[in-house]
């Protein structure tokens, strides 16, 4: 299998309506990713990819990210279990943000904390500032 060759970054037209695929990376290599599920179509995490990462992905179907903290590649559930597999993978319209469509292996929880999903808690208004409510309340 050849490795993905990504397009050089064109015209805004060519980019939000050709189709050339050309990733646009930071200033620090990364693009954002959004992974969601397949099944519930519910949004599991969103975590960063290199180039390295973005072209694992592409070539064997399972996604893989790049820790920001750790600072290295990480292939999603080579530690949890939590293997994501890969059945659409999209970009926004100028290409600065990867959508993956996923089926969640193991268990399913996506969240390093035990959750199904890292969005387990919603931002709310309270008189002394913004106080977190729990909507997925217990690890599962």
């Amino acid at each position: 299998m050849t490795a993905p060759v990504f397009a050089p970054r064109g015209s805004k037209h060519d980019l939000e309506e050709g189709d050339a695929f050309a990733p646009k990376f930071d200033r620090d290599g990364l693009i954002v990713c959004i992974a969601t599920e397949r099944a519930s179509g519910d949004i599991l995490m969103v975590a960063y990819m290199n180039a390295d990462a973005l072209r694992l992905t592409m070539e064997t179907g399972i996604a893989h990210y790049w820790s920001r903290s750790r600072n290295e590649l990480w292939r999603k559930g080579d530690t949890s279990g939590q293997i994501q597999t890969v059945v659409d993978m999209r970009t926004d319209c100028d290409q600065d943000a990867i959508l993956l469509v996923v089926e969640a292996g193991g268990d399913g929880k996506a969240c390093h904390t035990g959750r199904r999903s890292c969005f387990y808690r919603r931002v709310d208004k309270a008189p002394e500032g913004p106080r977190l409510t729990f909507v997925e309340a217990e690890a599962r």
